[in-house]
């Protein structure tokens, strides 16, 4: 007796379909998985059996060889159980083989008693059945919301196995749950930090240009001036993930476990903000099954790198490749692996190893050639790759109580919204979305430079000796300043503003 049901397995930040074929024969009483599983999913047929069991369930002491095709896919995880338990009651004729085993995907992890326990990486999953052409999918209860956004796909929530048998059988309809309607996950309280910085008038406007055309920021300042803050405040006025991304960083965060049960779309960029000690697979991604990193579970978000200055120099080398071309490839035997990483980078870094150096608030105690050291990490290539750098000082005693410049979050945040507007009208068919995307085909097409401010960049490109790299961001960052002025080309005083945030910082 043989069957065959859809499941689905994940290959880096993508699904893939799995075919689940069941045979049952005469022979040794046995149950055997093959077709490259990994210890996980090895392990499937103690679960399948006592959940069947159950659950009220007869399995034949018979031979059943279970196979997951393609064999030469590698599989791991829990969330076959369903489909390999389906499978095994289609094969012994418990169920029928009909047009919703042939339909329909499964996915799940089963508990002993039956229950379907929520798996990660569900909307990855359920995206590859969609694009195999299936009707829909039974996901586990927990992992409705994640996948409902799919109106033209039939994606259903089922508690237990005996719900999902009943459902092949005609008894029971799992029908969409309507405690379940919306799919956008809403804005998780946050402590609005940009709504509470004193001062920082220069720095604020930075963070606004920066976000408008995610370009990459540098802050340097000593202990204490609020470089953290301003960092950790920078989300609140970036523009909510279109429905696009939302998918794109659901999708990653799902398989990464990092998307708690009963989340749908998340709504709000990502922040990460891992510490100095992080170890590269962790950074960049990596594993012997590979997993999305810190640069990839910042996609479309901020990736913020407090205390630059004390990452290890392999780490920031590593960092190169990702921001310059938005994706990390890793190679593995098995195969190779691509991780989205279109990030807004943000260091922040004090001046020198004790901080202090240049302060007026306390000497500085370390020497010359730790200062060197110190800063030399970030110099050269990777200083290339940021587009902005500033300097923040503490604050005054009266700048502490002063409230004549306060700015709300959202103020600022409509200002980008609307300079996102324009930048996607620019780049409409280019597959781009901001500023900072551009590369020099698209600078010297789409971009607009008055004279004056086409004279100014080619002085300061002799004068300042900026590399070619540097000279194209200035453009880029001079186009998000005067998309943030609603002005149709580049002034001059744009390309003044956009220069005067790549001098010298230390």
């Amino acid at each position: 007796m043989f069957s065959s049901v859809f499941g689905t397995t994940v290959s880096g930040v993508t699904g893939s379909a799995v075919i689940v074929e069941t045979d049952v024969s005469n022979g040794l009483p046995c149950l055997e998985i093959v077709g490259m599983p990994d210890t996980s999913v090895r392990e499937a047929k103690h679960r399948v059996r006592s959940a069947l069991k159950n659950s009220g369930f007869e399995i034949p002491s018979r031979r059943i060889v279970v196979n997951l095709a393609p064999a030469a896919t590698h599989k791991e995880g829990t969330q076959l159980d369903l489909s390999i338990a389906l499978g095994l009651l289609a094969a012994c004729r418990e169920i029928p083989q009909n047009g919703i085993t042939e339909e329909y995907g499964f996915m799940g992890e089963l508990a002993l008693d039956g229950t379907i326990r929520p798996i990660p990486g569900v909307l990855a999953m359920v995206l590859a059945l969609y694009e195999l052409g299936l009707k829909g999918a039974v996901v586990p209860f927990e992992n409705y919301k994640e996948a409902a956004f799919l109106e033209q796909f039939n994606v259903l929530a089922a508690s237990n196995i005996n719900e999902v048998v009943d459902f092949i059988l005609g008894k029971k309809e799992l029908a969409r749950d309507s405690r379940l309607n919306s799919c956008l996950e809403k804005d998780p309280k946050r402590d609005l930090s940009y709504d509470h910085i004193k001062g920082h008038l220069a720095a604020k406007r930075a963070l606004e240009i920066a976000a408008a055309g995610e370009h990459n920021l540098l802050i340097v300042g000593p202990p204490g001036a609020g470089k953290t803050v301003l960092a950790k405040s920078l989300p609140e006025i970036m523009p909510d993930l279109s429905y696009e991304e939302s998918i794109v960083v659901t999708k990653i965060h799902s398989i990464a476990g990092l998307l708690p049960n009963g989340s749908g779309l998340l709504k709000t960029r990502p922040f990460r903000s891992p510490h100095h000690t992080v170890t590269m697979p962790a950074m960049i991604g990596g594993g012997t099954n590979p997993r999305p990193g810190e640069v990839t579970l910042a996609h479309r978000g901020v990736l913020f790198l407090d205390e630059l200055g004390e990452f290890p120099s392999s780490i920031i080398n590593a960092l190169r490749q990702p921001l310059e071309d938005g994706v990390v490839n890793i190679t593995r035997a098995k195969g190779t692996y691509t991780f989205p990483c279109k990030v807004l980078l943000v260091g922040a870094m004090n001046p020198c190893p004790c901080g202090f150096y240049g302060s007026d608030v306390k000497e500085c105690t370390c020497t010359e050639h730790e200062i060197r050291k110190y800063i030399s990490k970030i110099n050269g290539p990777l200083l290339d790759r940021i587009d902005m750098c500033i300097n923040v000082e503490r604050l005054r005693p009266e700048e502490l109580t002063d409230c004549s410049d306060y700015e709300p979050a959202s103020t600022a945040k409509e200002r980008v919204e609307s300079s996102r507007q324009q930048q996607r009208k620019l780049l409409e068919g280019t597959g781009l979305l901001t500023n900072s995307e551009m590369g020099p085909k698209e600078v010297s097409t789409l971009v607009t430079l008055s004279s004056d401010a086409r004279k100014l960049l080619f002085y300061a490109y002799k004068n300042m000796k900026l590399s070619v790299r540097v000279y194209y961001k200035v453009i880029k960052v001079a186009a998000s300043i005067a998309s943030l002025a609603d002005c149709p080309r580049i002034e001059e005083e744009h390309v003044a503003e956009a220069l005067s945030y790549r001098q010298k910082v230390f």
